[in-house]
C-alpha cells in the first residue's frame, strides 16, 4: 500500500473523486447545459456566454470534418490565448482528432519538427505569424490544411477597426495563392454538416504538448481525455471556495499544459470565466486585474516580480481573488513573502499557494492546501495522487526527510511519449503496488506529515521566465552550424527572468571571432529556436572547459558567471 501521510492534512477536500467517462468537448457540453447563462470567457471586453461557446466549437467540429480531418488524426494549434483557439481545441476533440499545440513563436525549425513528428494534416496560426509555415511547407509534406485567423476574427466590429488602426495595418498582408484558409473560408466549410460528433472513451487520446521530457530531448506527450478532465475536477476540489461564474485570468498559454489545463479547461469543465489573455505585459496585466476584478490568478515566479516592478498599483484592490497559485519554476522562499505582502497591502485575504508537477502529468500535481502552508514545500498531492520519493535509478522508497527522485501517480498521468517507447519506459514504471509511477527526475524530500520539498533537477535545464529551455537542444543546433567547432549552452541568474540564456562557442579553425560571426549565428539561431530561448549572449573562446572525461565542464562556466555578477554588484 502506498503511504498518504496527507489524507490528515487535506481539510474538507476528498481524498477521492468519481471522474466523468467522456471526452473534454462533452465535459464543456455538459456544463453548458447546466449553466446557459453563464459567460465562457472574455476576450479583450466581449463576453461569449456557455451556448455560445457550444455553438463555436460545433461550427469548428463541422469544417474540420468537411476539411477531411479524421478520428486519430493530428491536428496542430499555433495560437496565442484567443476564442478561434479554445473553439479549435475543443472542435478537435469533438470529431475524436488529437488537438497538437504549440507555442506561436516557436521558430521556423521548430515548427518543421512539431508538424512532421506528429504527422499533423491540418494546422492554425494567426496571421503575424503565418509566413514562418509558409517558409517550411514544402518540407512537411502530410499537412495538408493550412487555416490562418487573426485577432480581429474573434472581437466585435468596433473594435475590429480599432485593431486594424493600432496593430493590423503593421502585420504583412497575406499572399492571394489560396495556399491557406482564411478563419471565414474554415467556417463556410462546415455550413449544412451534421453528426460530426465521434464518439471517444475517456482514455482515448486527445493532446500533444512538447516538452523536453524528464531527459531534456524535445518529444511529444500524449495526454487523453481523462488526464485533462480529471486535473479540472481535482483543480477545483483543491478550491473549495469557487463558484460557478468566478473569473480566471488566462495569461498562461494555451500551448503550455499549465495555461491549457489549469487556467482554461479547469474553468469551462466547472461553469468558470476565462479571461483570455492574447499576449502578457505586466501593464496590461495589473489593468486587467483593475477592470474584470478575477477571482483567481495562476501564472510563474517571473510574473509575480514583475507585478511588483510596476509602480502606480497603490490604489488596486485585490479582495476578489480567492487563489492565486505560483508554478512552472521553483517559488523562492523571499518572493513568496514579498508577494504575499503585496496582496495583503492591495486587501486580499490570501496568500500565494504553490504547486509542482510536469508535463507528463499535464501539470500541476501538487499544491500547498488551502488553509495551511509550511515555508519551502511545494503543498500536499491532489486527491487520488500518489506521491513517494525513492532512491535515483531504483524503484526503493527513501524514508521521511531523506533526499531522492520525485516519482508520482494519477489518473493525470500520459499515455506516453510520442514515437519514444524506450523514454516512456524508462519514465512510467510499474512499481510492487502495482501503481504506474512517473520518475520525474526531479530532487526532493517528504515530510512525515506529507508536505513535498523540492531541492533541484537531476537533469539538465534552464527555466526562463517559466519556460523550459534544454542546453543539449541548443548546442545541438550550434554545433550543426558550419562555422562552430563545439558549443556550450548555459543559464544565468536573472532578477527578472529568474534565468537568462547564455552560450559559448568555439569556432572552427580560421572563422574570425567577430560581431559579423555573432550575428550570422544569431541569424541562424533565430530560425531554429523559440524566441523565449535565444541566448542573449554569444562569447567565443579559444578553448572550452573540460571535465576529466573529456566533456565540456559547463558547471565551470556558469561559476565563471557567477563570479561576474558578484563582482558588478560589489562594484554597484
Amino acid at each position: 500500500m502506498v503511504r498518504t501521510p496527507w489524507y490528515a492534512k487535506m481539510g474538507v477536500v476528498p481524498c477521492h473523486l468519481e471522474y466523468q467517462q467522456c471526452s473534454m468537448e462533452e465535459a464543456v457540453e455538459k456544463i453548458a447545459e447546466k449553466y446557459p447563462k453563464l459567460t465562457a470567457y472574455n476576450f479583450l471586453g466581449t463576453n461569449t456566454k456557455y451556448p455560445d461557446l457550444v455553438k463555436e466549437i460545433r461550427a469548428c467540429a463541422a469544417a474540420l470534418k468537411a476539411c477531411g480531418v479524421r478520428p486519430g488524426e493530428k491536428v496542430t494549434i499555433c495560437l496565442p490565448n484567443m476564442p478561434m483557439a479554445i473553439a479549435m481545441f475543443y472542435g478537435v476533440n469533438m470529431i475524436g482528432a488529437i488537438a497538437n499545440m504549440i507555442h506561436p513563436l516557436s521558430a521556423e525549425g521548430e515548427i518543421e519538427f512539431y508538424l512532421n513528428d506528429s504527422e499533423s494534416v491540418a494546422a492554425i496560426t494567426v496571421d503575424m505569424f503565418y509566413q514562418k509555415f509558409e517558409n517550411i511547407r514544402r518540407n512537411t509534406p502530410k499537412l495538408k490544411t493550412m487555416i490562418v485567423c487573426s485577432i480581429k476574427d474573434g472581437l466585435n466590429p468596433l473594435m475590429k477597426v480599432g485593431y486594424h488602426l493600432t496593430k493590423g495595418r503593421k502585420i504583412a498582408p497575406l499572399p492571394k495563392d489560396g495556399s491557406y484558409l482564411t478563419w471565414k473560408e474554415f467556417l463556410a466549410k462546415g455550413k449544412g454538416m451534421t453528426d460530426v460528433r465521434v464518439s471517444r472513451a475517456a482514455n482515448d487520446p486527445a493532446v500533444i504538448l512538447y516538452s523536453g521530457g524528464t531527459t531534456g530531448v524535445t518529444k511529444g506527450i500524449l495526454l487523453s481525455n481523462l488526464n485533462f478532465n480529471a486535473l479540472g475536477q481535482q483543480i477545483i476540489a483543491t478550491n473549495p471556495m469557487f463558484r460557478p461564474g468566478d473569473k480566471m485570468l488566462a495569461v498562461m498559454p494555451m500551448f503550455h499544459g499549465f495555461g491549457l489545463g489549469v487556467s482554461i479547461h479547469s474553468m469551462l469543465v466547472n461553469g468558470g470565466q476565462c479571461i483570455l489573455v492574447p499576449q502578457f505585459t505586466p501593464k496590461t496585466y495589473a489593468e486587467l486585474l483593475r477592470k474584470h476584478h478575477p477571482n483567481f490568478i495562476a501564472g510563474v515566479p517571473t510574473l509575480y516580480e514583475a507585478l511588483l516592478r510596476i509602480d502606480g498599483l497603490e490604489k488596486l484592490d485585490l479582495s476578489c481573488l480567492k487563489g492565486v497559485f505560483s508554478g512552472g519554476d521553483s517559488l523562492s522562499v523571499e518572493l513568496k513573502k514579498r508577494f504575499d505582502k503585496f496582496l495583503f497591502d492591495h486587501h486580499a485575504t490570501i496568500q500565494v499557494r504553490e504547486g509542482y508537477g510536469l508535463t507528463e502529468c499535464v501539470t500541476a500535481s501538487c499544491l500547498t492546501p488551502y488553509h495551511i502552508s509550511r515555508e519551502g514545500s511545494i503543498g500536499i498531492p491532489f486527491p487520488d495522487t500518489y506521491y513517494k520519493i525513492v532512491e535515483h535509478g531504483t524503484q526503493k522508497e527513501v524514508p521521511y526527510g531523506t533526499e531522492g527522485e520525485i516519482c508520482l501517480s494519477g489518473p493525470t498521468v500520459m499515455m506516453g511519449y510520442l514515437h519514444h517507447p524506450e523514454e516512456t519506459a524508462q519514465t512510467l514504471q510499474t512499481h510492487e503496488d502495482g501503481l504506474t509511477w512517473v520518475h520525474t527526475g526531479d530532487l526532493g524530500y517528504m515530510d512525515p506529515d506529507g508536505f513535498v520539498y523540492f531541492r533541484q533537477r537531476l537533469k539538465r535545464m534552464i527555466v526562463t521566465s517559466g519556460y523550459n529551455v534544454y542546453p543539449s537542444q541548443m548546442e545541438n543546433i550550434l554545433d550543426a552550424h558550419e562555422l562552430v567547432q563545439m558549443s556550450c549552452v548555459i543559464g544565468v541568474p536573472d532578477k527578472l527572468k529568474m534565468q537568462k540564456v547564455k552560450a559559448f562557442v568555439m569556432l572552427k579553425p580560421g572563422v574570425a571571432a567577430n560581431e559579423e560571426t555573432k550575428d550570422i549565428l544569431m541569424t541562424y539561431i533565430r530560425k531554429n529556436v523559440a524566441k523565449y530561448a535565444l541566448p542573449y549572449d554569444i562569447e567565443f573562446r579559444a578553448e572550452l572547459p573540460k571535465t576529466l572525461v573529456g566533456k565540456v565542464a559547463y558547471r565551470v562556466l556558469e561559476e565563471e558567471e557567477l563570479k561576474k555578477l558578484s563582482e558588478t554588484a560589489q562594484e554597484q
